[in-house]
């Protein structure tokens, strides 16, 4: 069964937006180099949800390093991957989502 992608939850992840928009304040291409390898990352979960490893930081959720600065944290349901967090990998990861 294909789960709904929910792209919404990427704009609610506010702090990607926020990294993406201070990145682009100092060097524009490499924020639109960030965005574009988060989308290449993200796309495929809609089909395969489980393509990245569950996350050992984040009980209950799945992540995929999309740069080596940077970690997309995501939640897998019965009917849709939802986006709940944007991390740099240095810092410290949530306890909860």
């Amino acid at each position: 069964m294909k789960r709904k992608e929910s792209y919404g939850a990427l704009v609610r992840a506010m702090n990607l937006v926020e990294i993406i928009g201070f990145i682009a304040r100092e060097n524009p291409a490499a924020a639109r180099r960030l965005k574009e390898l988060i989308d290449a990352a993200t796309s495929p979960l809609a089909e395969h949800p489980y393509l990245f490893r569950r996350s050992e930081r984040v009980p209950g959720t799945c992540e995929v390093v999309v740069h080596p600065s940077y970690a997309v944290v995501y939640q897998v349901s019965s009917t849709k991957v939802e986006i709940v967090a944007g991390v740099h990998t240095r810092q410290a990861f949530p306890e909860t989502c």
